[in-house]
């Protein structure tokens, strides 16, 4: 049986791809969990036009990403924190913490968006990435201050 998958299955192949399955398999697990259509014209329509509003939804997504990348690129955050005699941080600054400081600036971003790339264990400035889309990184610099 030809089928039309309606989302990518690693084992088969991606969205939108015309594929050959058992019947039983097509029957049984792939149209009751919505994961295939049987292969008609019209189904083929479908998929077609779900793959169209699937990229212009991307594409949206990304030009908002941009414009909050321009926005974020520009601020800069201070993260203050205590140190012992020799300017020495106690622990390292975490991306809860970064979060925390871009949260204070008027930025909303998850933790698990920020990237860094080396521990930050010590006082001074940093580059920060932080991943907003998956073509779409800004930067922000990170003052590390003593209390």
């Amino acid at each position: 049986m030809e089928v039309i998958l309606s989302k990518d299955i690693d084992a088969l192949g991606k969205l939108g791809e015309v594929v050959k399955v058992k019947d039983g398999y097509a029957r049984n697990f792939l149209i009751p969990r919505k994961l295939a259509y049987i292969a008609t014209a019209a189904n083929l329509k479908r998929i077609e036009q779900q793959e169209k509003n699937c990229k212009i939804q991307y594409e949206k997504n990304k030009k908002e990403a941009e414009e909050l990348a321009d926005k974020i690129s520009k601020a800069s955050c201070t993260v203050s924190v205590e140190v012992n005699d020799l300017d020495k941080l106690y622990g390292a600054i975490s991306e809860i913490d970064i979060a925390k400081a871009l949260e204070i600036e008027g930025f909303t971003v998850d933790k698990r968006t920020i990237v860094i790339e080396n521990p930050i264990e010590e006082l001074g400035i940093f580059e920060i990435g932080v991943h907003l889309h998956p073509e779409v990184t800004a930067k922000i610099r990170l003052w590390v201050t003593k209390k």
